[in-house]
């Protein structure tokens, strides 16, 4: 039998479903605006008429940025960007945050030291430029994966994550069964740390599918650039195609523009929002489930 709730309950649930209803809008809706902007004539959207459902709809932006090979080259070096550089990370990160994790591992605090001191004191650009030329991976497609090949805050929330749900109780009882300390973690900390790993590759693969600044620096290939610089050199060519055209009274190309820089941002965000789905379900998920018997 549920009890009747009071009213200052009732006020606190409508209260909080509307907060939170505004807040859904305030975050879908400039996303479906992007999504309906780039197949909407233009003159709508200058004209603010667009407001919920798309009008004289046109796949003119789409069908000129996709045409571009470069899109294609693009797309494929940050999937393999995204895919080798978030593996790595995994294996380097999640290792790591289990080794610190362990009370047995002798200079802990040491080791913890070193990685946090690099997160306050970092050698800077021109080093970190010099260091990657030495190591012979300018215009590489390593330059875009080792030098960030691990993050010290992912290391320590992964740490604190083994030390909140693995005990030391799992541990004992799994070395009186005759478990070892590699077959311990494989076999028991990495299954209960699918939160965390799902966690993980979700920080990483975005930034690594996000990233740019890191190939203005060191790639200057165009076969090897990610997908968002190619982007962005597409949208600055027609920047600049685009006022040429105003000049000479071209507006086609104007309106053709428009749809391209909402396109774009579909296009770079994509696999990102098609990725999300299938990890949320972790952020949320138990971590440790009867480990520990009484």
């Amino acid at each position: 039998m549920k009890l009747a709730k009071s009213r200052a309950d009732l006020l606190f649930d409508i209260t909080n479903y509307t907060l939170i209803s505004i807040l859904v809008l305030l975050v879908l809706y400039p996303l479906y605006f992007v999504v309906t902007a780039s197949i909407t004539d233009p003159d709508l959207v200058y004209s603010g008429k667009l407001l919920f459902f798309p009008e004289h709809v046109t796949w003119d932006g789409y069908k000129r940025l996709l045409s571009e090979t470069s899109i294609w080259v693009g797309f494929r070096n940050s999937l393999w960007y995204t895919v080798a550089g978030t593996s790595i990370n995994l294996v380097l990160t999640i290792t790591a945050g289990y080794v610190l994790s362990r009370t047995d591992l002798v200079g802990r605090n040491i080791f913890m030291f070193l990685l946090v001191f690099t997160m306050f004191f970092g050698g800077g650009l021109i080093p970190t430029y010099l260091l990657v030329r030495d190591l012979g991976m300018l215009d590489s497609t390593w330059a875009m994966i080792i030098p960030n090949a691990v993050s010290v805050f992912n290391v320590i929330i992964v740490r604190t994550f083994f030390q909140s749900n693995v005990p030391g109780e799992v541990l004992e009882s799994a070395q009186i069964d005759g478990c070892s300390n590699i077959k311990f973690f494989l076999k028991i900390a990495i299954p209960l740390a699918l939160p965390i790993v799902a966690v993980m590759v979700l920080f990483y693969a975005v930034g690594h599918w996000n990233s740019y600044f890191q190939a203005l620096i060191y790639l200057k290939s165009n076969a090897k650039q990610p997908l968002q610089i190619i982007l962005r050199n597409i949208l600055i060519m027609n920047e600049g195609s685009d006022m040429q055209d105003m000049l000479d009274g071209s507006q086609e190309q104007q309106k053709r523009m428009e749809l391209m820089k909402y396109g774009i941002i579909i296009v770079s965000s994509l696999p990102v929002l098609v990725l999300y789905p299938f990890l949320q379900r972790y952020f949320v998920k138990g971590a440790l489930v009867g480990s520990v018997k009484g």
